[in-house]
């Protein structure tokens, strides 16, 4: 008998332990809702937090309160002590030491270091630039000491919860890729990629043309790429791409099956490990001849980050900004441009590589590079308007994952002024606000999403999906 209400009273203690527990989870599950900002690009090379405009300050102060705050980090952090690659993404970038600070400052707690400049100072550029977020306590992915490490989840602790990113990249020069690890010989450092084939449907003319041009390179030119010699006799593996014979000229491209499957397990066991997912790529590429539309293998990706757990997909790299997706009820941010670009001010060196491939004599320093470059702002990136417009997305979640409230805060980086006084986000005026707003909503709409101009910020009606 006496066992018996032992037991009993055992049970009644076990029972109410796990209901503290069970209340514990619950109460952790109804907290507040959590609040994501969003950026685009940030190569920064120069303080930002040295202006006190207040609208300046009330910009940053939406993505300091945060719990998430987002930002591609398209630049180097090094002490000026490592040479450069031979082959670098674009101007290489150096990022002083204290840059970590100045992100600090702007509230960003969570970077992608995957995207086409992360190797532009080599294997030990990119070691010291991780090193530099480790010991800042940023937390960050997309790169790593081999492919696993690249792929892998960066974790952000938040009052709201646990927030894991899985970056990638798929801009990149050749070999900054990260690779396996294997038994007999460590793996690659580098940048998580997601690589994809091109494919062309060109008539049949064409593509006997092409044989003709591939001929003339030898034994397995242009073959090895995507997969080696076709078997098929009306396809034609050539230039890292295919070529096939059809009716209407098109262009496909599909994500590499082993990439992608690489980077959906790292989602899956995110979702698995944290309460909130964000997903993001580097990615350059368009659709065939559009420049503001994303490549179709970075729509498939997103689709499939959302399908394994990812509560937001953000793409980067594109440097003007792109339309927005609301697919089963998360959202897909395809470009928000550039946020940070002070580059050209900012950066004070280059390899010699740089100077060489512009003919430019050994006592060349970098202004004169800008110079030839730009040709006095006239083309590149100063000319363009595209580059200069931006907006800081805020994203709201309830604690059940569903999706509240998306925001567009509109900003200008300071396009038409001079080189040493753009590059920095400021609060658009009415005006600008209204045209970047009306922008994101005429790139939207392909995709359903009905963006409304409410005083000065872009409003995502999310009733309408």
């Amino acid at each position: 008998m006496k066992n018996t209400k032992r037991k009993i009273a055992r049970g009644l203690v076990m029972t109410g332990v796990a209901l503290i527990v069970l209340s514990l989870h619950v109460k952790a599950q109804t907290k507040d809702d959590i609040h994501i900002a969003l950026t685009g690009d940030s190569n920064l090379h120069r303080r930002i937090s040295v202006f006190d405009d207040p609208a300046y300050i009330e910009f940053y102060k939406k993505i300091q309160k945060s719990d998430v705050s987002f930002t591609n980090l398209e630049a180097v952090i090094h002490p000026l002590n490592i040479p450069g690659a031979a082959f670098a993404g674009g101007t290489p970038g150096i990022s002083p030491t204290w840059t970590v600070d100045e992100l600090k400052w702007a509230g960003f707690n969570l970077l992608s270091v995957a995207n086409n400049h992360s190797l532009d100072y080599g294997i030990d550029g990119l070691r010291a630039n991780l090193h530099a977020l480790d010991a800042a306590g940023l937390i960050y992915a997309g790169a790593g000491e081999n492919l696993a490490f690249a792929r892998a989840p960066g974790y952000l602790d938040t009052k709201k919860g646990r927030v894991a990113l899985i970056a990638s990249a798929s801009t990149l020069t050749g070999g900054e890729q990260a690779s396996q690890q294997r038994p007999d010989l460590p793996g690659r450092p580098g940048v998580a990629p997601l690589r994809f084939t091109t494919t062309y449907t060109v008539d049949q003319p064409t593509l006997d043309t092409l044989r003709k041009v591939a001929a003339l390179g030898g034994r397995g030119f242009g073959e090895g790429s995507v997969g080696g010699r076709s078997g098929n006799a009306d396809e034609l593996h050539f230039a890292n791409a295919i070529y096939k014979a059809g009716d209407k000229t098109a262009v496909h491209t599909e994500p590499d099956k082993d990439d992608l499957a690489g980077l959906i397990a790292s989602i899956t066991a995110g979702h698995r490990q944290a309460e909130w997912v964000v997903a993001s790529i580097h990615a350059h590429e368009t659709e065939a001849g559009k420049r503001d539309e994303p490549a179709e293998f970075v729509v498939a990706f997103a689709h499939a980050a959302i399908d394994a757990g990812a509560d937001v997909f953000i793409v980067h790299g594109p440097h003007d900004i792109r339309g927005i997706e609301i697919y089963k009820g998360k959202p897909i941010i395809y470009s928000l441009g550039n946020f940070i670009f002070d580059g050209e001010a900012g950066i004070p060196y280059a390899p010699s590589e740089i100077y060489e491939r512009y003919h430019l004599p050994y006592d060349s320093n970098i202004s004169d590079y800008r110079e030839v470059t730009s040709k006095g702002d006239t083309i590149g990136y100063g000319a363009d308007k595209g580059n200069w417009d931006t907006a800081l997305v805020e994203v709201t979640f309830s604690p059940d994952h569903k999706l509240k409230e998306l925001i567009l805060d509109p900003a200008t980086l300071g396009y038409g002024l001079t080189r040493s006084q753009r590059g920095f986000p400021h609060p658009a005026s009415p005006a600008a606000a209204k045209e970047i707003v009306e922008s994101f909503a005429k790139l939207s709409a392909p995709y359903g999403t009905k963006i409304e101009f409410v005083n000065g910020r872009g409003v995502v009606r999310l009733d309408s999906k």
